[in-house]
């Protein structure tokens, strides 16, 4: 759905040019300057900075051909995380809910590393509020595509499709499913992105799964027949209880709960607007690409057959540039279809079961992996190459300027010694400052003052301006749905209660 207003950019008084139109992106620190002029002596740094090799990459070995088990080396061996070591506070899953919310509230096809963009002008083609429009589209009656027209869905219902073979090659038999897809394998759903990579794609596949259950619980519980009323009730409930999640789980997790508290209770500072909310490029560009760092080289997809045994199970890379493109090749890609092409859950959340995997730290360490991208042709195959440059072309202030008008600690330069030779310690480029931050401030295992404070106050402003959401219409409710602690609801009680946790 399409809200549309005006907003205003900025701190408490921005300048009254700062109006646009809904959807637009915008700057949280209009008046602070670039960190830096596009030329190509900056642009030569930024490109070393995060060239594959350099100081940005973890260097992990990516030769499956030398060892064909690397994959699960490199989750099982200690050794192997030495120069990019696991975060105790976060789980892997973490990663990819993280992927998942992003996709719920931004998308900018048309923006270019190649020149400066105004984030004023570009259009923002997602509704910047958490509603689940990546998932909803645009409902059952404009969207009917994406709903089960049979009798038992009644249109109300998502339509999902049952993977062949799966349930050969799952821990007891458990049926398995994927998000429905044309004779092409396309998928269809609200947003092409969440199928990039496999776990996300069974993310989605979750949340839709999620609603479904969603309905049967209303029908049941609020003896609803009409089914308008059974859907508006269902996602409610879905909606309430994903923003519950967002808000208690993931922001607590990964900016700290004191910090959440303290917004909650005592406002926004920085990321204020009139009428409805916007994305800041501060956030979309830089701040909430710290997730990047988390992303693992290698993942355990499911348990396979025999959970006890480590050969049954299923460990692939995140990516692997260097495999032919195939029905079901030998990484986590998206968009593919196969009976093991599947999540056991227990990897990726804590269930209390001890099969639970981390994610990595958030530092200026990326898994190698992400230095050479696929599907990614010409110049820049590196993550941290684009980023960097994204942050130039968007015009981004330095940290340090944030941190000042934040009135926050400005990281040492002893910090960042290792920019010294690229002339940027002293004006860092935001995003790998607001890694480096984590690193220095919190271990790695949850953002820094500077970042932290960025994405919790876009995070909950989002709610706070979204008239739908629980934030706005009952900040005092509490999660009403079964959960395994009363008065809340985390993830692993959306996926048992979505009943897609296969038993071990």
């Amino acid at each position: 759905m399409t809200r549309h207003g005006s907003y205003k950019l900025g701190g408490d008084n921005p300048p009254k040019s700062t109006y646009y139109e809904q959807g637009k992106f915008g700057r949280m620190f209009p008046s602070l300057p670039p960190f830096a002029t596009d030329n190509k002596q900056i642009r030569d740094a930024l490109k070393e900075l995060g060239k594959k090799g350099g100081i940005m990459d973890a260097k992990e070995s990516m030769d499956v051909t030398a060892n064909p088990n690397l994959a699960r080396e490199l989750i099982v061996n200690p050794a192997l995380n030495a120069s990019n070591p696991n975060n105790p506070n976060l789980s892997a899953g973490m990663t990819f809910l993280g992927q998942f919310l992003d996709h719920d509230i931004t998308f900018d096809p048309t923006s270019s590393l190649e020149r400066q963009s105004d984030p004023e002008s570009i259009q923002n083609f997602r509704t910047p509020l958490f509603e689940l429009d990546s998932m909803y589209g645009s409902g059952p009656g404009a969207s009917p595509h994406l709903y089960d027209q049979s009798p038992g869905g009644e249109g109300i219902k998502f339509y999902i499709e049952e993977i062949p073979g799966a349930a050969a090659v799952s821990s007891g038999g458990f049926a398995r499913f994927d998000l429905p897809r044309n004779n092409q394998g396309t998928a269809l759903l609200g947003d092409p992105r969440n199928d990039e990579n496999l776990i996300v794609s069974q993310l989605h596949l979750a949340m839709l799964r999620f609603h479904n259950a969603a309905v049967d619980y209303v029908k049941a519980e609020f003896g609803l027949t009409d089914p308008g009323e059974v859907f508006t009730e269902a996602q409610r409930l879905v909606r309430w209880h994903y923003q519950w999640i967002i808000v208690h789980e993931f922001l607590e997790k990964t900016v700290g709960k004191p910090l959440v508290d303290d917004i909650l209770n005592n406002g926004r500072k920085f990321y204020k607007w009139r009428n409805q909310p916007y994305i800041p490029v501060e956030f979309a560009a830089a701040a909430y690409r710290f997730g990047h760092s988390q992303v693992r080289p290698s993942y355990r997809s499911n348990f396979g057959p025999t959970p006890s045994d480590l050969n049954s199970q299923v460990f692939k890379l995140i990516f692997n540039d260097n495999l032919p493109d195939g029905p079901d090749p030998d990484d986590l890609r998206g968009g593919k279809r196969a009976p093991s092409r599947f999540i056991d859950w227990q990897t990726f959340f804590d269930f209390g079961d001890g099969n639970m995997r981390p994610n990595k730290k958030i530092d200026t360490k990326l898994s190698t992996v992400l230095f050479d991208l696929p599907g990614v042709h010409g110049e820049f195959q590196s993550l941290a190459q684009l980023n960097l440059l994204r942050g130039l072309t968007f015009s981004l202030p330095s940290g340090q300027s944030i941190a000042k008008a934040m009135n926050l600690p400005v990281l040492d330069a002893t910090d960042l010694a290792d920019l010294v030779d690229l002339k940027l310690h002293l004006r860092t480029p935001l995003w790998f400052y607001i890694l480096r931050e984590a690193e220095v401030k919190q271990n790695g295992e949850r953002l820094g003052p500077v970042g932290g404070r960025i994405v919790a106050e876009v995070f909950i402003g989002l709610l706070q301006g979204d008239p739908m959401s629980y934030l706005k219409q009952d900040p005092e409710w509490t999660p009403t749905l079964p959960s395994a602690v009363a008065d809340t609801f985390r993830m692993t009680d959306l996926l048992k209660f979505a009943g897609i946790v296969a038993p071990l």
